[in-house]
């Protein structure tokens, strides 16, 4: 599926659903501090998309797309803990932009292949407001998290690191 395909398939699926949802256009932008502030929200409304390489154990490798704060950073421990495996780390640039199909600093957190497995960290899904780019750098979505929790099914547990002080 070519990327601009992804950003397509989105719009169906929240249209489908009938989600209510808010594009918006910005400067061209993948960080997620930078793009907050084109967005003019704080960063714990946004949803920060990272896909992960887990080695459950020396045969089996699990691909997760960790969605937490934008404000803070996914634990990895956390991630190993959770699928009792051995290892846990960021994907390789070209896996992940295979999986994700989007390239970095536009993954949604909503999963269109069927081995990339999503987890959220609740505190992405209880956000009121809950920014992400939409598989496009130039322009993002605003939707609920309980709405995104809704549609995108994902599993709900805690993998973001501390809060920042």
């Amino acid at each position: 599926m070519p990327h601009h395909d992804t950003y397509e398939h989105l719009i169906a699926l929240l249209d489908a659903a009938h989600v209510d949802y808010q594009l918006l256009d910005h400067e061209p932008e993948g960080a997620t501090e930078a793009v907050c502030a084109l967005r003019g929200h704080p960063a714990a409304q946004a949803a920060k998309c990272l896909v992960l390489r887990v080695k459950v154990d020396r045969r089996t490798t699990r691909h997760v797309l960790a969605v937490v704060p934008g404000d803070r950073r996914v634990d990895l421990d956390a991630v190993r803990t959770l699928y009792a495996a051995r290892y846990a780390g960021f994907s390789d640039a070209e896996t992940a932009e295979r999986l994700a199909r989007s390239v970095p600093g536009t993954v949604l957190p909503f999963s269109f292949d069927p081995e990339l497995e999503v987890v959220a960290d609740p505190e992405v899904v209880a956000q009121p407001k809950l920014y992400f780019n939409a598989a496009r750098l130039d322009r993002s979505l605003l939707m609920s998290g309980a709405d995104y929790a809704r549609l995108a099914k994902p599993r709900v547990e805690r993998i973001a690191g501390p809060a920042p002080q």
